[in-house]
């Protein structure tokens, strides 16, 4: 096999496509603080070419990438799953992720890019520059991969199912060497979390987090809504909690309880310093 064979080729690239693993070997990867996306800006800096190129890839071959996990989030579910760290432009609507296959994807394409070019030539020489010391880590990996899920299996009937699932799936795929591949509506969704992605300060986010929790629960009970188990949860101050395990695909919910109960008054209550409020 050839480089033009991966560059050319859709059906040769989907048989290196798991193969996340080179890119860190290749050159360090800077992804957002979720640990699993990167935006358009971070992997043109990764191949040291323009955000243009990229969007050329994405433009020549979107299907294969959303297959591979790129995706265009609303700035609301960004917020809500990444944070508001990234300081994007007041305009922005919506943002272009990457995901650990997708930026692979496009090093398998990208041709006027040196580490791309580098990217594919490790991914066909792998065997044979692939050194004793990376072997060992590979071995490592999988062996703490192992020990990780083994425990996690011990925590069955303690812990939320869901998420303990979830845990051994990440676990089983950072064992191979490869992106786990986690549905984004089981990914867990945290009151706090969502607060902050409402523009909520910390002291305001601590303020209001156990009224909106309960007002969360207040309108599932109420709408016969299926509620998720319970899971154990560390407070900063130390002590654990139970709380319910929300997920990505109960953010509708979220979302109503806050324009229910936040959205319309929350300059005004801001103002009066009443956000936490009352349940009346």
């Amino acid at each position: 096999m050839n480089e033009l064979a991966l560059i050319q080729s859709q059906a040769v690239r989907a048989e290196h496509a798991g193969r996340v693993d080179v890119l860190d070997k290749v050159k360090a990867l800077s992804l957002l603080p979720d640990g699993v996306h990167a935006t358009t800006e971070m992997v043109a800096s990764y191949y040291e070419v323009t955000p243009e190129a990229i969007d050329q890839i994405v433009k020549r071959n979107r299907a294969e990438l959303a297959g591979n996990g790129y995706k265009v989030m609303p700035r609301a579910e960004f917020e809500s799953v990444i944070g508001d760290t990234l300081e994007l432009s007041p305009q922005t609507r919506r943002v272009a992720v990457f995901s650990r296959r997708a930026i692979l994807n496009v090093g398998q394409i990208l041709t006027e890019s040196k580490v791309a070019k580098d990217v594919r030539a490790y991914l066909l020489n792998v065997e044979e520059i692939a050194t004793h010391e990376q072997r060992s880590e590979a071995i490592d990996r999988v062996e703490l991969a192992k020990a990780r899920i083994e425990m996690l299996a011990s925590t069955v009937g303690y812990l939320d199912d869901k998420w303990v699932k979830l845990k051994m799936k990440i676990q089983a795929a950072i064992g191979l060497g490869e992106e786990p591949e986690v549905d984004a509506d089981d990914m867990p969704l945290y009151v706090p979390d969502f607060l902050k992605s409402k523009g909520l300060t910390d002291a305001q986010i601590r303020s209001a987090q156990s009224w909106f929790g309960r007002r969360v629960v207040k309108v599932a009970l109420a709408e016969q809504r299926p509620m998720p188990d319970k899971r154990a949860e560390s407070t900063k101050s130390g002590a654990v909690r139970e709380t319910y395990a929300w997920t990505r695909k109960d953010l509708p919910l979220f979302e109503e309880v806050w324009d229910m109960y936040y959205a319309g008054g929350y300059a005004q209550d801001e103002q009066a310093g009443l956000f936490a409020g009352s349940d009346a």
